[in-house]
């Protein structure tokens, strides 16, 4: 008898490209940025940064959680999602193409787990952002309660509690 499969998945190396193609096909108020699939951005398609007048809310990370985060782009919800890979932080040109696409005069606000990589890469592209003339803050969430009270350098990750940071 031969062993079947868990999980919904075509090839391991394609999970996100296709989640976030079938995400864009089912949902027409979102669209991913053009770059994809090197760049895996999500966002409203009714935002522009020329036009945008509001605050952005970007957020994302790696991968392997979903519908975290991209699931999550909507009105009132997030401007932009960028996706790293499975369990690996988006690389800063996704973010800081991310950050351009729906910034626009009010600025923008990253939430950031607080995964290494994600602050890492995050605030490297909050800063080449802020050196183009982009208005940047980003905070980090680290809610989580199922790892005791900090220690050592990287502490509590943030996931379950973001959600709440991306509706507030």
């Amino acid at each position: 008898m031969a062993f079947q499969g868990k999980k919904l998945i075509n090839n391991p190396n394609d999970v996100v490209t296709e989640f976030i193609e079938g995400l864009v096909e089912t949902y027409p108020g979102l669209q991913y940025l053009d770059g994809f699939p090197q760049v895996k951005v999500v966002l409203r398609a009714d935002v522009s940064s020329s036009t945008y007048d509001k605050v952005a809310v970007i957020s994302g990370g790696g991968s392997g959680h979903e519908p975290a985060h991209a699931g999550f782009v909507g009105e009132g919800m997030l401007t932009a999602a960028i996706c790293g890979d499975v369990f690996a932080s988006p690389p800063v040109n996704s973010i800081l193409a991310g950050i351009r696409a729906v910034t626009g005069t009010m600025g923008c606000l990253l939430i950031v787990k607080n995964y290494t990589g994600d602050r890492l890469n995050f605030g490297l592209a909050a800063e080449q952002a802020k050196s183009e003339g982009y208005k940047v803050e980003m905070v980090i969430v680290g809610d989580d309660c199922a790892l005791p009270p900090p220690r050592g350098i990287a502490g509590r990750r943030g996931l379950a509690g973001t959600i709440l940071v991306h509706k507030v």
